[in-house]
């Protein structure tokens, strides 16, 4: 999109529209820069001849900190939580954290909120550390996060709010960038701004300075949809000795990691930048996907030193100088036949080209257990991890021998929406522990019991006897392996 085929008045008109509603002065400039490159033709790609690979990082897995250290760095910390996801490639109109995703030994259903408060809770009691949990949320996201929230009435910690809000910026017609109108539903002519976005908004709600005030140093930052960032005193104490004003968690490569952003040195300057797939042009893509190049994936997980933070949102008035995400939807995520629009987004994980002296630590897979997808979720709720008494995710394969997490492949047509999903896993997810993948192609409901081996495959129904209507029944305490249901 260049300006020529841009509406003339469309950032106008979106200045306007964000003014009207209360949208934060930085979030509105941070949209205006983004809006100009958007129309500049400004590619923002990072070509492989101007990059080196990083290498030769700190791993968690050697980490020899003093256990007085750790704690110390720990109780300085406080915990931010990304919660302004819709899930909408799901078919969500509602906090994805809100998801039923595991069961407690009680017979409790568990949700990802319900997960991270306890995961919270248990480091407090384990440690002594305050701990405090602040969560990002996204005008439609807060009340039913506060109220899901409010079972635990000693999560929020004196003087801190328990969340504060994202900003919003107009969804843009893709044909013309102007703000769209959508009368069936005002909400959704408005989108979050990715979460690049947090730092515009913690400059608008003053949350630094807050959490400084309250005596905290160490800022811990992550995705609410990933159950493995657990709060992590050994890592705490790493930082804070380490003296970097940023450090973004790591994880190596394996043969699923084909999407994702990843850090690079830039050769002009040596400074650590981040790519993203958008950042990344054609001709490299097979050089960016090399693990032997470029061992590591970006699993958004983020520690701030809360001074320098500050600092910087001081000194940027919290438009820190972010590459653009072009994101296309329509405007209403469950109806494809809805008009185009152009969602303007940043990575927060860019930001570590801002800061000098920034730096990474390789952790483990453990650590990164996102749910993006239906197939994801299947995986977090099945017997492939336990809920341990902190609430942490455990995997009952072992990662320290190389064994990894099964492949799920379930048949988009059937299982990407979350309703569609639920309905076909209504008697719970199979049993994955004997499975090296589960590939599911036509539309099966799965009964109780069901048991995965090997490489188990369900092809189309309507290929097998007895299912001329195409949908085909998996039978309570049946075995599917490569061959089908045994």
């Amino acid at each position: 999109m260049s300006d020529a085929t841009a509406q003339p008045h469309g950032l106008q008109q979106a200045r306007e529209k964000m003014t009207e509603a209360g949208v934060a002065p930085a979030a509105i400039e941070t949209f205006t820069r983004f809006y100009r490159i958007l129309t500049s033709g400004e590619t923002g790609l990072v070509r492989e001849d101007d990059v080196e690979p990083l290498t030769g990082i700190p791993r968690h897995a050697d980490l020899d900190i003093d256990p007085a250290d750790a704690a110390a760095a720990l109780g300085r910390t406080a915990i931010c939580k990304l919660n302004g996801g819709l899930g909408t490639s799901m078919g969500m109109d509602r906090a994805k954290s809100l998801l039923p995703v595991r069961v407690a030994a009680d017979g409790t259903v568990l949700s990802f909120l319900d997960v991270i408060a306890g995961q919270i809770r248990a480091a407090r009691r384990a440690t002594g550390a305050r701990l405090p949990l602040v969560l990002m949320d996204s005008f439609r996201t807060s009340d039913d996060t506060l109220a899901a929230l409010s079972r635990y009435p000693d999560l929020a910690v004196d003087g801190l709010p328990l969340d504060f809000l994202q900003n919003r910026e107009p969804k843009l017609l893709a044909d013309t960038l102007a703000p769209v109108r959508w009368d069936a539903d005002p909400s959704l002519e408005w989108c979050p701004p990715g979460h690049g976005d947090l730092y515009a908004a913690l400059h608008a709600n003053g949350i630094v300075t807050r959490l400084l005030d309250a005596g905290f140093r160490y800022l811990s930052v992550s995705n609410s949809d990933n159950l493995g960032a657990a709060p992590d005193a050994d890592i705490a104490g790493w930082f804070a000795a380490s003296g970097a004003p940023y450090a973004a968690e790591l994880c190596a490569k394996t043969a699923a990691d084909v999407k994702g952003g990843q850090l690079v040195r830039r050769r002009s300057d040596g400074r650590i930048v981040q790519r993203e797939t958008a950042q990344t042009h054609p001709d490299d893509m097979a050089s960016a996907l090399d693990a032997t190049r470029h061992p590591y994936f970006h699993t958004n997980n983020l520690w701030f030193d809360l001074e320098a933070l500050g600092a910087e949102l001081e000194r940027t008035g919290g438009v820190l100088e972010l590459p653009l995400i072009r994101n296309e939807k329509t405007v209403d995520p469950s109806d494809s036949s809805s008009p185009a629009v152009v969602q303007i987004e940043s990575a927060m994980g860019a930001a570590v080209g801002v800061f000098e002296g920034a730096t990474a630590i390789e952790v483990p897979r453990s650590r990164f257990l996102p749910v993006k997808t239906t197939n994801d979720l299947l995986l977090l709720r099945s017997d492939v991890y336990d809920l341990g008494e902190d609430y942490r995710l455990n995997a009952t394969f072992d990662a320290g021998a190389g064994e990894s997490a099964p492949l799920v492949d379930l048949d988009k047509r059937y299982y990407r929406l979350i309703d569609d999903f639920t309905a076909r896993f209504e008697a719970g997810a199979p049993s994955l522990t004997d499975a090296e993948s589960l590939t599911v192609g036509g539309d099966w409901t799965f009964g109780s019991g069901v048991r995965a081996v090997g490489k188990a495959v369900l092809r189309e129904p309507s290929r097998a006897a007895g299912s001329p209507d195409g949908t085909g029944q998996v039978p309570d305490g049946a075995t599917v392996g490569p061959d089908g249901i045994a």
